[in-house]
């Protein structure tokens, strides 16, 4: 369904007639049908597929566009078949006088059918005969199958008479889509003639409505097993939402309907726009540029884009870098606006296909339905959808552009197609009159405050393109990605997605989840100020500096514009500044640590602002990904906001170290109301002031049970698990004596077992006993509390521990947590120093590319350098690692000396190093 391109130069690419002369010099006497020949055959036929294939390729490389690149595959395809067809039949399998049952056509179906091909594209064909096959038909087609397998094509066949193929198609839908694209290639032509007309007549005219209910149907399945997002970060350009078999469904629904073959057709019968038209060709020239790139580079038949091919191909289409935005950035951006267009295209021909089966219903039908129909505010309101009054509406008030999604919401409706349209067609009238139109902002927060389902009326005005021109800012995001693999969505999606999280927290949906995030946000005093926030958090990504302090520049421009009052306006602008360093303090530091919590409510300062903070950070976290969240993440941002909830109400800084120290030794003597007094002191005793400030009674509780259990039975090794499913993670408890290097041992025998560290305590008895808290997950952020992974865990520790397991080859066997095609993504190794974060401890934070295996390295650094860790904080984003440690030297000090710091940086850079000065790399390469 458009306008075939022309094959320059197609002798260039394969000459059949030459050909034909070659294979006809083949034959000769005793060498008819030997084997002899059918080498010397093969040889011909691969060479010249070959170098058409070459011809092809170098022409595409070198500016030839994709749509006449693949109707070039389909050429040299047609003649290698007509070829085959010929040398098998004429000189192989000859008949001097065939009957009226020995006759063959071969029809090409499917894709190839429709003339498209990819570099590796499968050949889907038709052996078609007038009646049952005969054993001439079958020798036939069997000998052409083995040549062309042969020859390296995947050919996938059927072998049918025309009454099998009409049968067929009226019972499988995908074999009338294969059939409905038919297309002689050779053989008996009146044979495949006969097949088009009785398929067109029995098949076509009878079951136009079932055709296109089962099509629709069968795009909806396949857009929900591809994810049923066109944002998905590593898109099928074949299957996925938005790609090619969206367009190909419009093509089979036209054919079927109304016969068309060319997409000006479209245009000639009302069904398109001339700029829809030529945004559907454009569409389809991008899509099948990027499905052939994707081919040569993979070298066989890749449909998926994935992270390692966006690389590749935005090279190879002659993107390069921009302030703020990589190369690979800006041609994901194109993919995904093509793949908007798309989306765009089928509504508009579902509107146009639904306009003109309306026209067909009798009279009687439409007065009843015109009866049921009511206006609101101009509005055409039926079948539970609302339509322009007039095709003139817009022009004349284009604000009634954001009524019309006002009035969707408000009413509970869906929007008619043909207003979509519309919309479309009118979008330039949005300019700096209405967004400066008080009415026009106040109908837009409205639907961006509205307790209706604000996600869904965002998603709307986005597809539209409304939501972009009436806010520019957010415009510059649409389809704006972040090559990484931590991000799943574009930044417009992803902050339409938190709105609607945010959204269902305040209706308390997400209670289960987030009962902290579900009962403050009741208590905040400005719910214009919070969804704002949302709105703007992102809005400054891709500008080529701190998204953050370009955001709240952004936030204070919009906000009067939006309605807010000056102290709004500031909230917003200080939500936009520092919404990540509630999720920084909470995952990157030791909320133990008093420093901590007195740092971070100092920035927070206020009660309100904390709340707010609380759940814009929960919304930002839970729409970057399906899998980001986690019950663990969840609990240290609570512990952060409790803490500085304490703080701020005057409760945790009138409250002396040494008094809750006090407090908590008391409250563990009163539980231990089984043990003798003269144990419970030597407990008292046994543990450093730190302990004691660090833990809760209820695990300093479990922690006495299990030392005294251990000293009792004079075990070395000590260890208990404990899962809690609703924060996601397992805590594991090592008691064992007390030696330098350790925490690496142990976090090595970790990584082994597969196990992933994302928080520990560590401490050390008086009496030399380690003490260590660690907290961890499997591979897949749960707990982690299956049998076989915990007993492969204890055992890799005592093995670890005594010195039986080498660490670094049990490492480097452990599978790689991420796919081979994510090592395009660089992480650039860095050590941040920092002796203002504690007053006890120098904080020491280490980022590189994750890896099995990465905290090892880490840890055994820290070990070489004769550094004691007391808490640790691991994190993952994506294919960044982010480690950070609580350091002391051995005498308990901070680190203070500026040659010391250096040389620390020095060596953990030097740990962490990527390609082969990894450690980890070492000892694969010489296991």
């Amino acid at each position: 369904m458009y306008a075939r391109p022309q094959i320059a130069d197609p002798r260039a690419i394969i000459d059949r007639r030459a050909l034909t002369l070659q294979l006809d010099a083949l034959g000769g006497e005793g060498r008819h049908g030997s084997a002899e020949q059918r080498k010397q055959a093969l040889v011909l036929l691969k060479a010249a597929l070959g170098q058409g294939r070459q011809v092809i390729q170098q022409r595409f490389q070198s500016g030839t566009p994709a749509l006449p690149s693949r109707e070039s595959f389909a050429y040299l395809v047609d003649q290698i078949i007509r070829l085959v067809h010929d040398f098998t039949v004429n000189r192989v399998y000859r008949l001097p006088n065939p009957t009226a049952a020995e006759k063959l056509s071969i029809v090409a179906v499917g894709g190839y059918g429709r003339g498209e091909m990819a570099p590796f594209s499968d050949v889907d064909l038709l052996f078609l005969f007038p009646y049952k096959q005969t054993p001439w038909g079958e020798q036939v087609v069997e000998y052409m199958l083995y040549l062309l397998w042969d020859l390296g094509l995947k050919v996938g066949h059927a072998t049918r008479s025309v009454d099998e193929c009409i049968r067929l198609s009226l019972s499988d839908v995908t074999i009338r889509t294969a059939i409905l694209e038919q297309r002689w290639i050779w053989g008996d032509q009146d044979l495949a003639a006969q097949l088009k007309t009785k398929f067109q007549s029995d098949v076509v005219a009878k079951t136009g409505a079932d055709f296109i209910e089962k099509k629709l149907a069968e795009r909806d399945e396949r857009h929900r097993r591809m994810g049923d997002s066109r944002y998905v970060v590593e898109p099928n350009v074949k299957e996925g939402k938005g790609g090619l078999r969206d367009l190909h469904t419009l093509v089979w629904i036209n054919k079927y309907l109304y016969g068309i073959e060319d997409s000006s057709d479209l245009v000639a019968r009302g069904l398109l726009l001339p700029e829809e038209q030529r945004s559907f060709t454009q569409a389809m020239e991008f899509l099948w540029t990027v499905r052939i790139h994707l081919h040569y580079l993979a070298n066989r038949a890749e449909e998926r884009l994935t992270f390692d091919m966006q690389v590749e191909i935005a090279k190879a289409m002659g993107y390069a870098d921009r302030p703020g935005r990589s190369d690979v950035e800006r041609f994901m951006k194109k993919y995904y606006l093509v793949a908007k267009e798309v989306g765009d295209l089928t509504r508009i021909f579902a509107a146009a296909l639904e306009e003109r089966h309306k026209k067909q219903k009798p009279l009687a039908a439409i007065r009843a339905k015109m009866k049921r129909a009511k206006k609101i505010d101009g509005f055409d309101i039926a079948g539970g959808r609302v339509n322009v009054g007039s095709d003139d509406m817009f022009e004349t008030q284009p604000i009634k552009m954001l009524r019309l999604f006002h009035l969707a919401q408000e009413q509970g409706l869906d929007i008619h197609p043909e207003a979509l349209r519309l919309v479309r067609r009118n979008l330039k009238l949005i300019d700096g009159s209405i967004r400066n139109d008080p009415e026009a902002n106040r109908l837009f927060m409205d639907m961006l405050c509205s307790v209706q389902d604000p996600e869904t009326t965002l998603r709307r005005l986005n597809e539209a393109g409304v939501f972009g021109r009436f806010v520019p800012d957010f415009g510059r995001v649409v389809a704006q990605t972040q090559h990484d693999m931590y991000h799943t969505y574009t930044v417009d999606e992803h902050t339409i997605r938190a709105i609607g999280i945010l959204s269902r927290i305040e209706s308390g949906a997400l209670k289960e989840d987030h009962p902290l995030s579900v009962n403050v946000i009741k208590e905040v005093l400005s719910r214009r100020v919070l969804y704002v926030a949302v709105l703007l958090h992102d809005i400054a990504k891709g500008r080529g500096g701190d998204h953050s302090i370009l955001g709240e520049k952004v936030a204070d421009k919009l906000g009067p514009r939006f309605g807010l009052t000056a102290a709004e306006t500031e909230t917003v602008g200080w939500l936009v500044r520092w919404h990540l360093a509630m999720s920084a303090t909470a995952f990157k530091r030791d909320i133990a640590d008093p420093k901590t919590v007195v740092d971070f409510a100092q920035l927070v300062q206020s009660p309100e602002r904390l709340r707010l903070l609380l759940c814009l950070t929960v919304a930002d976290i839970r729409a970057v990904g399906p899998t980001i969240w986690n019950g663990w993440k969840g609990q240290l941002l609570r512990e952060i906001y409790y803490r500085a909830e304490e703080y701020l109400s005057g409760g945790f800084s009138g409250r002396r170290r040494e008094e809750r120290i006090a407090e908590t030794k008391e409250k563990v003597r009163a539980a231990l109301t089984d043990w003798p007094k003269a144990e419970i002191d030597r407990l008292l005793k046994r543990h450093y002031e730190n302990y004691w400030y660090s833990n809760d009674v209820e695990m300093i509780l479990r922690h006495a049970r299990l030392m005294r259990e251990a000293d009792a039975a004079k075990r070395t090794l000590t260890t208990a698990m404990r899962s809690d499913t609703f924060r996601s993670v397992t805590e594991f408890t090592l008691y064992a004596p007390d030696h330098p290097g350790l925490f690496a041992r142990v976090a090595g025998a970790m990584a082994a077992a597969g196990a992933n560290i994302v928080d520990a305590k560590i401490f050390t008895t008086n009496d030399g006993m380690a003490l260590d808290s660690f907290y961890i997950q499997d591979m897949e952020g749960g707990v982690f509390d299956k049998p076989d992974r915990i007993k492969k865990l204890n055992s890799a520790i005592e093995r670890a521990l005594s010195g039986d397991l080498k660490l670094r080859s049990a490492i480097a066997t452990e599978k790689p947590g991420l796919p081979s095609r994510t090592r395009v993504f660089k992480v650039a190794p860095r050590v941040l120093i920092d002796n203002h974060a504690s007053n006890r401890y120098t904080v020491v934070e280490v980022n590189g590319r994750d890896r099995p295996g990465f905290l090892y390295d880490v840890t055994r650094g820290l070990y070489d350098l004769n550094l004691t860790i007391g808490s640790a904080h691991i994190a993952t984003y994506g294919e960044r690692a982010v480690d950070v440690f609580y350091l002391q030297d051995l005498t308990g000090m901070k680190l203070t000396d500026k040659r010391r710091l250096q040389q620390i940086e020095k060596h953990l850079m030097k740990q962490i190093a990527p390609g082969e000065d990894k450690p980890a790399a070492k000892a694969a390469k010489a296991a």
